[in-house]
């Protein structure tokens, strides 16, 4: 397996980057500023904290910032099921955003036990 050289390379940050501006792009145009912000926030935090433990070039510390990222992950759901009850997204879009939320929490455990 080749060694990674940069965050970019790796495929959970790359499907995380993806994930947060569709979320941004999806709630862009939404008025409840607080729960957009906090759902912005939550999501972005999942790239950041996969970007920021790679630079730290040790596997304990990316491991550990994988389980904030994890975390973050755990919050954008629950946020999407506010997000459907509140009607600010439809159900479809709510199904797609869960399964892809689901899949990267599901990446982030796989590469926490790997490390």
């Amino acid at each position: 397996m080749a060694t990674i050289e940069k965050f970019e390379d790796i495929l959970i940050w790359q499907k995380a980057h993806i994930f947060s501006t569709d979320i941004y792009k999806l709630m862009k145009e939404n008025r409840d500023y607080s729960f957009r912000d906090q759902m912005q926030r939550a999501v972005v935090s999942i790239m950041n904290n996969i970007a920021e433990g790679f630079e730290r070039r040790g596997n304990k510390e990316f491991r550990q910032f994988l389980f904030i990222a994890k975390g973050s992950c755990g919050e954008v759901r629950s946020m999407l099921y506010l997000a459907r009850d509140l009607e600010y997204i439809n159900q479809s879009s709510f199904e797609n955003l869960m399964e892809r939320a689901l899949e990267i929490s599901r990446m982030l455990s796989g590469l926490i036990k790997k490390l």
